[in-house]
């Protein structure tokens, strides 16, 4: 099994910063994608950024320019910089990944999420 435990939530300022941090753990092999998503009351949970094995970056257009994810292959643990908050990036914020285990002697996939950290952005 694998575990993912985010952390760094809080209460953040508007146009503070806060650092989240995703620890994987447990049966893994290596971890393709990691990403942060998020999902605020009664809306859906909707991709923030994800991070490739090889450090490629894709961003949702709301954060752009304002947020950063980053990765450590060698702690299996990936970063989210939040910069420039705003109210609207109030909401839950999970960590996810694809993890590559073995089981036996055969190689595989699956995907994990973490339990959730919150975010408040408010003065």
């Amino acid at each position: 099994q694998v575990q993912l435990v985010e952390s760094g939530g809080g209460l953040g300022q508007p146009g503070g910063s806060l650092r989240l941090s995703c620890a994987a753990s447990g049966n893994i092999f290596s971890i393709n994608a990691m990403g942060w998503y998020r999902q605020a009351p009664v809306k859906e949970r909707e991709l923030v950024a994800v991070i490739t094995s090889g450090g490629a970056t894709n961003y949702a257009d709301s954060v752009k320019g304002r947020f950063t994810i980053s990765r450590d292959n060698a702690k299996n643990t990936v970063y989210l910089q939040m910069n420039s908050l705003k109210p609207e990036d109030t909401a839950v914020y999970y960590c996810n990944a694809d993890v590559n285990y073995y089981r036996g002697i055969v190689l595989r996939t699956s995907n994990y999420w973490g339990q959730g950290t919150q975010v408040t952005v408010s003065s």
